[in-house]
């Protein structure tokens, strides 16, 4: 390794479990019980306590409590995992300069200058430990770069200088895929493809890596062989692509400054791509009506997107204005700054401003979209403008969820399992908030229904909706039937789904779904173009 190459000494601070951790300081809940925290009724973090009672990241929601009755049941919560995170970086910043975020429950800082003047590395890993132990639970870490820093941690390990590599090799290829960047897709190939260490992925050659993973491929090579994720090109920014605001009057409210961050993050990341550049350590620096001054530079694995400045800095006010009294600023926030304190040429961003949807249009058109959405949100407030998330269920109106412009796009239930009863697509084009009344015919004249056998009691002939006249179904298919809510009092009992065209001028396709309960009928809930 050439010494241009060579990773900087880092010393990483982890918590471990802390979404977990901080869901029960939250709540006030007790340490010593079992808890986890669920996302789309799977596991995707729990405490100690919870392990060993054999609750495991990914496992179902249904398994999980099976396995243990008491376990204490909470949902994901960023805001709430950074503000309570705060605190503790504070606390490392009383010892250690530098401290940089990486992600709530991680921190890491520059290991030489602070190593000398303890007096070593193992005393400088003491003392920190003491001095935040105090606070939460923390295991400490050094080695050559982040990422190997990060699974010394894990380990509660120091390791030798120049010796990441071989620290490393023996670990398994999973330890690429971390919460800071989702690599599973590339663990899952590399251990089909016979790699299952760290090691046998660092042995192959740069050039066939690249020309078989690409990009991603290419970093997670650099990560496996004890380098940093990006050859030490970085650029000095120059000092106009700082990006500040003075508000008038202070920013009190976390709501107010996450609305705030969204056009101040695409100014800032504007002014960045300009220059060609994208940000990798963002510094957020802010002045208090009283004078106080406020800092925190957050580390990010890739190049930032707005949305992703945006988030850095809702936590960081999550923090700064929801701390404990007397650590909490004595006054709003007057003036803000946003810093790039490392940046990386402009190709390295992946951008994301729409995640799915837009793939076709150019980078320039997507960033102008994105632009004029968050300029329509400064006019008309924040709930003016949204976007469409694709969820999981059975019918139509389950399966697309409105989400305000600039909030996390997160499925809350998995689009891509098996939904027993879905509606084959296509889906109606019009799906009806309030589903309109509808009486739906056999032949004879009287109202179709749902036998014990699950079954329509009749081909459906005729079907009026609202007071229409009655119009003559041309073509039918179905049923779709979904038990709903069996379990709960006054739950909807089995919903029938139903697809008809009915005769007219034009013909018109609609879904007719017949609500079970106490009080059975027909509704028209969407309807086809």
């Amino acid at each position: 390794m050439s010494t241009v190459d060579k990773p900087p000494r880092m010393l990483v601070l982890w918590c471990p479990d802390w979404p977990a951790v901080a869901a029960c300081l939250a709540d006030g809940a007790p340490l010593h019980l079992p808890a986890a925290v669920f996302h789309a009724n799977r596991v995707v973090a729990c405490t100690a306590v919870a392990r060993v009672a054999g609750i495991r990241r990914g496992m179902r929601r249904r398994d999980a409590q099976s396995r243990c009755p008491e376990l204490q049941v909470f949902g994901p919560d960023e805001d709430r995992d950074a503000r309570l995170f705060e605190p503790v970086a504070a606390a490392v910043e009383e010892l250690v300069v530098g401290v940089e975020v990486v992600r709530p429950g991680l921190v890491a800082v520059p290991a030489d200058g602070a190593s000398g003047y303890f007096g070593g590395e193992l005393r400088l890993a003491e003392l920190l430990a003491e001095h935040v132990s105090h606070q939460v639970e923390c295991q400490i870490g050094i080695a050559d770069g982040l990422f190997a820093a990060t699974l010394a941690a894990h380990r509660s390990r120091i390791v030798d200088r120049d010796r990441a590599a071989d620290f490393l090799a023996p670990l398994p290829v999973d330890e690429l895929d971390q919460p800071t960047a989702d690599r599973a897709e590339l663990v899952d190939l590399l251990r089909r493809l016979g790699l299952r260490t760290l090691g046998a992925f660092a042995d192959l050659a740069e050039r066939d890596v690249a020309a078989r993973f690409g990009r991603a491929g290419l970093i997670a090579h650099r990560l496996a062989r004890g380098l940093d994720e990006r050859p030490p090109h970085r650029r000095r920014p120059p000092p106009e692509l700082t990006v500040t605001k003075a508000f008038d009057p202070p920013l009190d409210r976390v709501d107010a400054a996450a609305f705030m961050a969204r056009t101040l993050a695409e100014r800032f990341h504007g002014g960045l791509a300009r220059h060609g550049l994208a940000c990798t350590r963002l510094g957020i620096y802010a002045t208090t009506e009283n004078g106080e001054e406020l800092s925190r530079v957050w580390r990010c694995a890739e190049p930032l997107t707005p949305q992703g400045i945006a988030d850095r800095v809702r936590w960081q006010f999550e923090g700064w204005l929801r701390a404990a009294p007397g650590e909490r600023p004595s006054a709003g926030v007057e003036r803000l700054r946003l810093a790039p304190e490392e940046t990386v040429e402009g190709h390295s961003l992946q951008l994301g401003l729409w995640q799915e949807g837009l793939r076709g249009l150019s980078d320039e058109t997507t960033e102008r979209a994105g632009r004029a959405l968050v300029r329509v949100q400064g006019l008309l407030g924040p709930d003016s403008v949204f976007t469409a998330v694709l969820d999981g269920g059975r019918g139509p109106a389950e399966r697309v969820r409105l989400v305000p412009w600039g909030d996390p796009r997160t499925p809350q239930s998995p689009p891509d399992v098996p939904w027993p009863g879905r509606l084959p697509a296509p889906s109606p084009a019009t799906v009806y908030a309030q589903p309109l009344p509808a009486r739906v015919l056999d032949a004879s004249g009287a109202e179709v229904h749902i036998t014990r056998r699950r079954e329509l009691s009749a081909p459906p002939h005729r079907v009026s909706v609202g007071d229409g006249p009655p119009r003559e179904v041309l073509d039918w298919a179905g049923p779709w039937l979904v038990d709903a809510h069996w379990w709960t009092p006054g739950g909807d009992g089995v919903r029938t789904r139903v697809q008809a065209v009915l005769a007219g001028e034009p013909e018109t396709a609609v879904l007719l779904t017949r609500v079970g309960g106490s009080s059975p009928h027909w509704t028209v809930e969407g309807v086809y173009d």
